[in-house]
């Protein structure tokens, strides 16, 4: 059932991501008032409690208030990852670094192992991801690869060329995101072992928004998340954003679901079937609306995402049989 609501998760997600860049890039244009937007709503997750109502005590509330800051942290990263660059490029980061992260969190903290077999599956689902991920492939090019990485992180000792400190940007935001995601699944596996999963998983949200809640009490957080939205044409883009976060909610709740059941690693190295998804999700967009989405395809990307998709599909078999 795990991988079940894994994979449904990731295909939700696939769309909920593409949405959410257009709402970055085309309305709300900041990662401090989306993050707040996205958190306030975890209240309602109240909703949910009376089908298996569950009080923590103290030390259990503590955890699942620091699960639902960290993830509201998180989001606050990957926000601004997704902003300043497409989403084909910075969920494929992140996703390729989540499972590392989560593998060495979830061997360390919580004595998870995988099989040789479930190794193999989530080695062979990380490179159809990266594969999938990446636009082009130019192994021989070694020199050009060389230049290209030393133009844009510069020497060990050296500055960044101030034309390439937005990659530095992208990639430093990328990699705390997916550092910060890795560390809420593990905290949350954690909670899921020791607490029921609708009393876990909603004490957490009461942790998001109360660190939500605190965010107003930055003057500059305020400004930004009030002042800059005024005289803004909001019903319809309400209207869309609701509609966008309660499939989110839909997908957080299964990924939840998935961890409390499964292994976290295995569910996080399955994100490169939410990049299939995404990757054909854009194709259709940004050909039906080629002014808010572009892709990149040619004959060597497409055979690059068919290996990726071939190699994704035989570590799902692995799972499965």
């Amino acid at each position: 059932m795990w991988l079940i609501a894994s994979v449904g998760s990731y295909f939700i997600n696939g769309g909920v991501y593409i949405a959410d860049k257009f709402l970055l890039s085309k309305k709300i244009h900041s990662s401090i008032t989306y993050a707040f937007y996205v958190g306030i709503w975890s209240i309602f997750n109240f909703v949910i409690l009376p089908f298996d109502f569950w009080l923590p005590n103290l030390r259990e509330l503590s955890l699942d208030l620091l699960a639902g800051v960290l993830f509201l942290v998180t989001l606050v990263f990957w926000y601004k990852a997704l902003h300043q660059s497409e989403a084909t490029r910075v969920v494929p980061i992140v996703g390729a670094l989540v499972p590392i992260f989560s593998f060495l969190f979830s061997f360390i903290f919580l004595g998870e192992e995988l099989t040789e077999r479930q190794l193999l599956a989530f080695l062979v689902l990380i490179n159809g991801g990266i594969l999938i991920s990446i636009k082009h492939t130019r192994f021989y090019q070694l020199k050009e690869v060389h230049d290209r990485l030393r133009n844009k992180f510069g020497d060990l000792v050296g500055s960044v060329h101030a034309a390439y400190r937005p990659t530095q940007r992208l990639i430093i935001n990328s990699v705390v995101s997916a550092l910060f995601f890795a560390g809420y699944y593990i905290l949350i596996k954690y909670i899921y072992t020791a607490q029921p999963f609708i009393g876990g998983f909603v004490w957490s949200r009461l942790g998001t928004f109360l660190a939500v809640l605190f965010m107003l009490f930055i003057p500059s957080w305020r400004r930004l998340i009030f002042e800059k939205q005024r005289g803004q044409k909001s019903l319809k883009n309400l209207a869309f954003f609701i509609f966008v976060r309660l499939l989110a909610a839909g997908a957080f709740i299964m990924i939840n679901w998935a961890i409390s059941l499964g292994n976290v690693a295995l569910i996080n190295a399955l994100q490169g079937v939410q990049y299939i998804f995404l990757f054909f999700m854009v194709l259709f967009l940004s050909a039906k609306y080629p002014k808010i989405l572009e892709e990149e395809v040619g004959g060597g990307v497409l055979l690059q995402k068919i290996i990726g998709t071939c190699l994704i599909t035989i570590g799902l078999y692995m799972l499965v049989v």
